[in-house]
């Protein structure tokens, strides 16, 4: 039988309860392959693949880790780590990141160019952004199904049952070897060792909720070091990861499912805790040290997952939780959560979202290192305004929330979103960017949004000519520079797209 989604709010805070005194380690880091990757600042990266094994004991906070361990001895779980590494030390940071659904996110979020676009599951460097930075970069896979093995155990009824909590050691302990071990068990070198002193952590929507979920367990804290200095959760909403009880199956049953127009009830996501005071309160309450966090939303996020629950809570009000000190929270009005790579979709009445959002995940990033190494607080939240809307395409909290109010975007006149990051594209548009895409029921259209453009003569009225226009979408660049929510780089590519556009188009 399928195991129930459902977390019981006592349940859950009985397991965040837990005392952590993490015990797990990596026992083996075997180096399967290494490619040359290229050259950037002067500096070789290779692609490294791994098989890493590692083993959990007694004492770290997972359910039913027990009843592994006395089935196995020791629980043990075997992932694949590909490693972007760079041939010497550079800035001294490690970048983890969190796959979506088996796929690589980081190339397709910091180091995807305007055009042509490229999608979640690249490795391509495209910019080279993260490796002009000078990151190594660790995609450490966590899914079962996807490459992951976690411990297992037979139930009472002799059912084998999966302990896909263990995805959160596996990831911590990863890290941990990149950052700090000398060699693994079997006297394999690290191929970070002397290269990395400081560890961040990236997570995309699916992956966001991981590491929702990794902060409010405790596995950023290992015997009372921090694991991850920074962290930037994109595109998550206010969800969690429903891995704490036992999967069975080939694939995953836990971590694939989110609550949509289909099935609005699902449970196991919407769960406590909810907004990040609720999750840095519980960190506090444990004495833990606590990480930096970058957090950016996009519009789809509030409009089809329920985004303003983080903010707002769910015991019926409408005004924004004080946001932590340790965190930052950005919305890009007009942005699709998905990456769209396509101006269309054939199940979808309206053209895709084009919005390139990727210069504010870069500009995130930057903010991130330069906050993480002392050097510069990153800019205040930048937020759109939320309103109560009984729009029927807004995704309403689900029955077991009945005091939850899921709260969307306020729009303008010219029926863009008003407040948070205004790209120049939607500062100066051309038409409408973000709005809600049919059918709700197909996963493709309601996480891609939509692009209305506007007809000629709207535009016409609106900038009068080419020049004006230009001159709106380089107004709004040297804005956001000013403001470090864009790159000077990426201004300067926005503004030659602006200046090289067909008038009219």
């Amino acid at each position: 039988m399928r195991p129930s989604h459902a977390v019981p709010a006592a349940a859950l805070a009985a397991v965040l309860a837990i005392p952590l005194p993490a015990c797990a380690r990596v026992t083996a880091f075997e180096i399967e392959s290494r490619v040359p990757y290229g050259r950037f600042n002067g500096i070789d990266f290779v692609r490294i693949e791994a098989k890493v094994r590692g083993e959990l004991e007694r004492g770290d906070p997972l359910p039913q880790l027990d009843a592994a361990l006395a089935a196995e001895g020791k629980g043990r779980y075997v992932t694949k780590v590909t490693l972007f590494a760079p041939a010497r030390r550079a800035n001294g940071v490690l970048l983890v990141e969190v796959p979506n659904r088996g796929r690589p996110i980081s190339f397709a979020l910091y180091n995807g160019p305007r055009e042509p676009a490229t999608g979640v599951g690249s490795t391509e460097p495209g910019t080279g952004f993260l490796q002009r930075e000078g990151l190594a970069l660790a995609s450490v896979t966590w899914e079962y199904g996807e490459g992951f093995v976690p411990p297992t155990y037979r139930d009472a009824s002799g059912q084998v049952r999966n302990v896909e909590a263990a995805a959160f050691a596996a990831v911590r302990d990863v890290a941990l070897f990149l950052r700090d071990a000398r060699s693994d068990d079997e006297g394999r070198p690290n191929p970070l060792l002397g290269f990395v002193d400081r560890a961040l952590v990236t997570g995309f929507s699916q992956t966001a909720r991981f590491l929702r979920t990794f902060l409010a367990q405790g596995f950023n804290t290992h015997r009372g070091r921090i694991v991850f200095s920074g962290l930037h959760l994109h595109a998550g909403a206010a969800g969690q990861m429903p891995i704490l009880e036992p999967g069975t199956g080939a694939k995953s049953a836990n971590a694939s499912p989110t609550p949509n127009v289909g099935n609005p009830d699902l449970r196991g996501v919407q769960e406590p805790p909810f907004t990040y005071a609720d999750i840095v309160g519980l960190m506090t309450a444990r004495g833990e040290p606590q990480p930096k966090i970058v957090v950016t939303n996009m519009t789809t996020d509030y409009l089809s997952i329920r985004a303003s629950l983080a903010r707002t809570g769910v015991e019926g009000g409408t005004a924004d939780v004080p946001l932590p000190a340790n965190v930052r929270m950005y919305d890009v009005a007009g942005a699709a959560h998905s990456l769209n790579t396509t101006a269309s979709h054939p199940d979808c009445e309206r053209p895709l979202g084009r919005l390139d959002y990727r210069p504010v995940m870069r500009s995130s990033m930057v903010n991130l290192l330069r906050w993480v190494s002392g050097a510069e607080e990153p800019p205040s939240s930048a937020l759109m305004p939320l309103v109560a809307s009984d729009d029927p395409s807004l995704l309403a909290a689900p029955k077991h929330l009945p005091r939850a109010k899921v709260l969307a975007p306020a729009r303008g006149a010219d029926g863009n979103f008003q407040g948070g990051i205004r790209l120049p594209d939607v500062a100066a548009p051309l038409g409408v960017h973000g709005a809600q895409n049919a059918p709700l029921t197909a996963a493709a259209c309601r996480l891609s949004a939509s692009f209305v453009p506007y007809g000629g003569d709207r535009i016409a009225s609106r900038y009068g000519s080419r020049a004006e226009y230009v001159r709106q979408v380089e107004a709004a660049s040297a804005k956001l520079v000013s403001a470090r929510t864009l790159l000077p780089e990426d201004a300067l590519e926005i503004n030659r797209a602006a200046r090289a556009m067909r008038w009219g188009d």
